[in-house]
């Protein structure tokens, strides 16, 4: 099993910044899809980012491309999401998810097996 903790959410206004950890414990390995997966009130759970630790894969949404970055640090078991740039629109609640196989696409929340509690990001214009 893996338990995974999210934190760095809050309140910034159109523009701002924030960065996003998730500290995974557990039965991790060096080779796992690690993801960040966001869900606003009313709407379906969207992936925003995700990362094979195993190699040099990475993947982002459309949306923020260009604006987020998602990173690791395996020393810590750590991983990361810098958010620039933010707009209203990503106002969510921000979860990190990991698997440990390729079972579908990086963005199909269904194949991540474990999920930490969720971080609020709250973006105001």
């Amino acid at each position: 099993q893996v338990q995974l903790v999210e934190s760095g959410g809050g309140s910034v206004q159109a523009g701002g910044s924030l960065r996003l950890s998730c500290v995974a414990f557990g039965d991790t390995y060096s080779s796992m899809w690690m993801g960040w997966f966001r869900q606003a009130p009313g709407k379906e759970r969207e992936g925003v980012a995700a990362i094979y630790t195993g190699g040099s894969n990475i993947y982002y949404a459309d949306s923020v491309k260009g604006r987020f970055t998602i990173s690791q640090d395996n020393a810590k078991n750590t991983l990361y999401l810098q958010m620039n740039s933010l707009k209203p629109e990503d106002t969510a609640s921000y979860y990190c998810a990991a698997r440990y196989q390729y079972i579908g696409t990086w963005d199909l929340w269904r194949t991540y097996k474990f999920w930490g509690q969720g971080t609020q990001v709250t973006v105001s214009s």
